[in-house]
């Protein structure tokens, strides 16, 4: 039943990518008025497909690489969703298909020999509440760094002021939600649970080092945003690299840098 919830979802995806494509290839610009409940549905499917597995092992299913990825895909859906419906501004048009297509290749990443589908409880050391708080809100928090990263690229391609403001608003609103959500969950709460399992706070392993990374050019964007009042290019780029190093963090470490965290 998992894999077909997981299945339907990747389809509503793809059919709400397809969609959104047709509508901006329009010359007005009308926003489809179905691609975003499809979204929904395929979010609700995929968080069903995570609570199937954490039933069976009798755990939160958010410990190895599907996983993981099934539940990012469903946050990064909830998330354009809500902003589909709150934000009305026209390059929302462009944030949500570039949110659908990072969502979609999620899934598809979720299909691939990398990611075993295979139930299995989690090794000792990743029982732990901690460990769940620890990975879900840091999920949470890099979905609306997705959504800031396609609207750093909307920023950059667009020619009108307008259109360009209302890019920076919506990257400067994502950042601003989700940076203290990353910091609790990637930070804070992995913290605690890597004293828990392994008595150290902290212990320079790649991943940990490569989210402080990713901590600090977020940081780094708030700062100048609000300290130094700096906006435009510079912001944008800034955004683009934190999420390049999110990406990192997540895929580049497990696969290309040995560390505790190399069973994830």
């Amino acid at each position: 039943m998992a894999q077909t919830f997981a299945t339907a979802a990747l389809i509503l995806i793809a059919l709400a990518a397809a969609l959104q494509i047709i509508f901006l290839l329009r010359r007005d610009e009308t926003s489809d008025p179905v691609s975003h409940w499809a979204l929904l549905a395929a979010s609700l499917l995929l968080f069903a497909v995570t609570v199937d597995r954490s039933i069976r092992i009798s755990f939160p299913a958010v410990t190895n690489t599907y996983e993981s990825l099934v539940f990012f895909s469903a946050v990064v859906s909830a998330v354009i969703f809500v902003l589909r419906l709150v934000m009305k501004s026209s390059v929302m048009r462009f944030i949500l298909l570039g949110g659908t297509i990072v969502a979609l290749a999620l899934l598809m990443i979720s299909s691939s020999p990398i990611a075993p589908r295979e139930i299995q409880p989690p090794i000792p050391a990743l029982q732990s509440l901690w460990l769940v708080l620890h990975v879900t809100l840091a999920f949470i928090g890099e979905a609306f760094f997705v959504v800031s990263f396609v609207a750093a690229i909307v920023f950059l391609a667009s020619k009108e002021e307008e259109k360009k403001g209302a890019a920076d608003r919506i990257m400067y609103t994502s950042i601003g939600i989700g940076y203290p959500i990353f910091t609790a969950g990637a930070l804070i709460f992995g913290a605690i649970w890597a004293e828990v399992a392994w008595g150290v706070w902290w212990s320079w392993d790649p991943k940990e080092t490569w989210a402080l990374i990713t901590w600090l050019v977020y940081t780094a964007y708030l700062h100048t945003r609000l300290v130094r009042r700096l906006r435009g290019k510079a912001s944008a780029v800034l955004a683009i690299i934190g999420f390049v190093f999110t990406v990192f963090t997540y895929f580049g470490v497990n696969f290309l840098l040995s560390g505790l965290h190399s069973y994830g």
